[in-house]
């Protein structure tokens, strides 16, 4: 990062991060949290689809193929449709610790451009805990997991109850989510920000 806001810094009291213990094991694809995510769901013809594993300690990795559909520039990805891939990506961190966390800030570098047709590999570990605030940070690569930086990103979420999204959500699909029998998706659809 080029300059970071302050309140992207943890405090002085801050705590390492604590994988839980019934977090999903490293390799372990975490799968869609939401179908209709934009950025991992299955049900959003346009979305990204990201797919991220679990890595070890509370890291994740995950990959998206830039499409046409994600294009700013002719032939370029758009750069919000890459800062949503570093905010999903960041999000999906929080299943590690088993929270519920929404996105408080995202500061995001461009590097360099991204065409369309690339698969970015994206990398992510939450650097500290403080109370309810979770900080992390993440970076974008092409060219594979060890090419050069084309974005990267530092986050703060905070971690909510699930009235967060029961007060501010739809509520026939907020009550959708809640009656799905498997207790882990329905966990899940509230892990990161709606």
């Amino acid at each position: 990062m080029t300059a970071t806001s302050a309140s992207l810094t943890p405090p002085a009291d801050a705590i390492a991060p604590v994988r839980h213990p019934e977090a999903p094991a490293p390799g372990e694809l975490l799968g869609a949290h939401y179908g209709h995510c934009f950025g991992c769901g299955e049900g959003q013809p346009h979305g990204l689809h990201l797919a991220a594993r679990a890595g070890e300690g509370v890291t994740v990795t995950a990959e998206f193929t830039v499409r046409e559909a994600h294009q700013g520039a002719p032939g370029l990805a758009h750069g919000g449709v890459l800062a949503t891939a570093l905010d999903e990506t960041l999000g999906s961190l929080n299943w590690l610790l088993r929270v519920i966390a929404v996105t408080g800030r995202l500061e995001t570098d461009f590097v360099r451009p991204v065409p369309v047709g690339t698969v970015l590999h994206l990398a992510a570990e939450v650097t500290a805990v403080a109370g309810r605030k979770i900080y992390s940070r993440a970076t974008g690569r092409i060219g594979g997991p060890e090419g050069p930086v084309a974005v990267r990103a530092q986050a703060l979420f905070i971690e909510v109850k699930v009235d967060h999204f029961i007060d501010n959500g739809r509520p026939a699909e907020i009550q959708a989510a809640m009656s799905d029998p498997d207790q882990v998706r329905r966990a899940r659809a509230f892990e990161v920000n709606p």
